[in-house]
């Protein structure tokens, strides 16, 4: 573990920065919506007036298939107890969920959704004065175990289990776009959806791509400032923070990240946790798990894991502090 004290930003989202003219045709750019959040595109080549609705229908089959918003979506039919056959997205980001859930013993937790709804987060309106006796009923349904992938289908322990991939699913989009720009023959791009972002070869020839950092706000609407940047070279990176996606009631806070060991939205100094690594599904499901771990496990954690960089930006008596396990990035 490594502090870095030149590190004076405190982050939250990610975004690429550029600095390119207006006039240099070498580099374009599109944005739209997706997955409830934006997504933007820049790649190096010429203009492919095309690939805007090609990237759009790659994420419309990741939204059919992790969705706990489409009825339709597999994940969907899947709480509902419908049998369906999965599709290739859905076995691989299944993998990565129980792969990381093992690895951190259940800090990442897909069968998650019941809780999530539970608190407001999810499909279910939010509720007030959740009782112990609630939270309990829930807890015997979470456990990563309890779900199976079998002959290309789920089987479930229990049918009132549901799945939630939302700390996946957005790093797996990312992939999966940056994979086919990669094929479409642009191999210097950034894909950032949401703040999770890949960089995939380089901006020049002798520069890599710029990330900036932002300095995080106090609250959900304050205004986004990106001060300090780090080089990013085929790799992936993801945030997870508490202070974006919150309620607040009676004074008191409840931010998404829930502990699903006790049931409750996860409460410490720890603001939020970035993670780089080679894909961005593992480093957005390591980052949320990282939030529910905590600083001391984590830091365990990332010795024996050396292939990752983990970014913590806490909360001490009122000042925002930055640590860096893994340092491997460039400034």
């Amino acid at each position: 573990m490594n502090s870095i004290s030149s590190l004076k930003l405190y982050l939250f989202f990610l975004i690429p920065l550029f600095y390119t003219s207006c006039n240099d045709l070498q580099f374009q750019r599109f944005e739209g919506g997706a997955l409830g959040t934006y997504y933007a595109v820049t790649y190096k080549g010429a203009e492919n007036p095309s690939l805007q609705k090609e990237v759009d229908s790659i994420l419309n089959a990741i939204n059919e298939t992790f969705s706990i918003f489409n009825e339709a979506s597999i994940i969907s039919k899947i709480n509902s107890n419908q049998q369906v056959i999965l599709n290739e997205d859905f076995v691989d980001v299944f993998s990565v969920a129980q792969k990381i859930g093992q690895e951190t013993d259940g800090a990442l937790e897909m069968t998650i959704g019941p809780l999530v709804n539970l608190w407001g987060f999810g499909k279910d309106e939010r509720k007030l004065d959740i009782s112990q006796t609630e939270i309990d009923s829930v807890l015997d349904i979470i456990g990563y175990w309890k779900v199976h992938l079998e002959n290309n289908t789920i089987v479930k322990d229990n049918p009132g289990i549901q799945l939630n991939f939302n700390a996946l699913a957005k790093g797996f989009a990312v992939d999966k776009v940056a994979e086919y720009l990669v094929e479409k023959g642009y191999k210097d791009c950034v894909v950032d959806i949401g703040g999770e972002i890949v960089a995939k070869g380089k901006k020049y020839h002798d520069q890599e791509w710029n990330i900036g950092l932002q300095t995080p706000t106090r609250t959900r609407d304050g205004e986004m400032r990106a001060e300090e940047t780090f080089h990013l070279h085929d790799r992936a990176v993801a945030t997870s923070g508490n202070y974006r996606n919150y309620f607040e009631e009676n004074g008191q806070r409840y931010a998404h990240i829930i502990n699903p060991k006790t049931g409750r939205p996860e409460k410490s100094n720890l603001l939020s946790v970035t993670v780089i690594a080679d894909r961005c599904v593992e480093a957005d499901a390591y980052a949320t798990a990282f939030m529910v771990m905590g600083m001391e496990n984590t830091r365990l954690f990332m010795t024996a894991h050396p292939e990752l960089t983990c970014i913590f930006i806490y909360d001490e008596n009122g000042t925002y502090q930055t640590e860096v396990c893994n340092p491997s990035i460039n400034q």
